[in-house]
């Protein structure tokens, strides 16, 4: 089953059938087996149209598709027409998307001594670079920028901390290797798309500990990634990212990887070797399980799973993962029953009441039962 571009089979004893699915103004053409199950062409519709399988409603000559009955018995054919309607609420990657700022351009002071207008302004930029020296911290944020300026990389092993979110940056250029002490790159809300990465760049900055690529146009990391391995945290939410790259298990010492608001229906099992993982946040993604080595977190206390097609969790999480007391599962298809089913539910279920008691005992009337979506806050 694949979805197609829409080219009718005109053979009727083809063993696929191509249906059109009207969806918020646009039409998707699917490539399916008669066979197939309602169910099953609406796990095909997710990735074309980011709604989960449960919120999608399909409608063929004003019924209602159930879910177990097969397209032919739904008398679905090669050429048929179906409407889909999402519910509200439960659409894929769901999670808040950032605007970017604003930016109002600072007025320019008319002054008859144009000279020692000139001047001021020299001795402005002059202070701004002797400042970012003096902290480390380059702050150009929100700043309409759309290339890192040239005296950024003037400060050379004084900066510590890079921060030009909320810009319309398209280029992170090989100079940034030239910040060699620097910790903490922050590059969220721009234009950055796989290309104008210099990823060599990156990798030449031993000290980093912060990555912060949020809300840009990524759609891969690069292999490189890998070598950033003195990265404690990494942060690439909301952008189109179809996976990790396998060397992402080099980065034995990161800690935080939040990574919701992808198109990810695969993590690498070269994770497992990430045994420093202590947050993991794939929420909004299109995964359907994780691999089974995400059992070996020992550190691990948050686990952010909400809004994907997750069926089951890896078997031995609950046994070895004796530090986790988040878990947030809201929008899945998992069930309390069967995470009772699981070795060690009872303990991090002990854990997860221990940590959000407080809580409890403020709330009246509670259900004292597991609630997938309680652990967010």
């Amino acid at each position: 089953m694949e979805i197609d571009d829409g080219t009718s089979r005109s053979n009727s004893n083809s063993t696929t059938i191509t249906i059109s699915v009207k969806f918020s103004g646009s039409t998707i053409p699917i490539s399916i087996s008669p066979q197939s199950t309602i169910k099953e062409l609406k796990s095909l519709l997710l990735p074309a149209t980011n709604v989960l399988p449960r919120g999608q409603k399909l409608i063929f000559k004003g019924k209602v598709l159930e879910d177990p009955v097969t397209l032919a018995a739904s008398n679905l054919s090669n050429g048929s027409k179906v409407m889909l309607v999402a519910s509200q609420g439960l659409y894929q990657g769901d999670g808040p998307v950032l605007k970017k700022a604003q930016v109002v351009p600072p007025r320019s002071r008319k002054d008859n001594h144009s000279s020692s207008s000139n001047d001021a302004k020299k001795i402005m930029v002059k202070n701004r670079s002797e400042r970012w020296k003096v902290t480390g911290v380059v702050a150009l944020s929100e700043c309409n920028l759309e290339a890192i300026p040239d005296e950024v990389w003037v400060c050379g092993s004084s900066a510590r901390v890079l921060d030009c979110n909320n810009n319309i940056l398209r280029n992170v250029p090989v100079e940034i290797s030239q910040l060699t002490r620097l910790e903490k790159l922050l590059l969220n809300a721009n234009d950055l798309s796989d290309e104008s990465i210099n990823w060599e760049g990156l990798t030449n900055l031993k000290y980093l500990t912060v990555l912060s690529l949020n809300q840009n146009h990524l759609t891969t990391l690069p292999s490189a990634l890998g070598s950033i391995i003195s990265l404690r945290e990494l942060h690439v939410s909301n952008n189109e990212l179809v996976g990790l790259p396998d060397e992402i298990g080099h980065l034995t010492q990161l800690e935080v990887l939040k990574a919701n608001n992808n198109r990810m229906s695969k993590i690498s099992e070269f994770i497992g070797n990430c045994h420093s993982l202590v947050e993991v946040d794939f929420s909004s993604n299109f995964l359907s399980e994780l691999p089974e080595k995400f059992s070996s977190f020992n550190n691990l206390k948050a686990l952010h799973l909400s809004n994907n097609g997750m069926k089951s969790l890896p078997s031995k999480l609950f046994k070895t993962c004796l530090q986790l007391s988040t878990l947030d599962l809201h929008n899945t298809e998992i069930t309390i029953d069967l995470l009772r089913q699981f070795e060690g539910w009872d303990d991090f279920d002990e854990r997860r009441r221990s940590k959000h008691q407080k809580q409890i005992e403020f709330r009246v009337g509670v259900s004292r039962d597991f609630d997938e979506g309680a652990d967010k806050n």
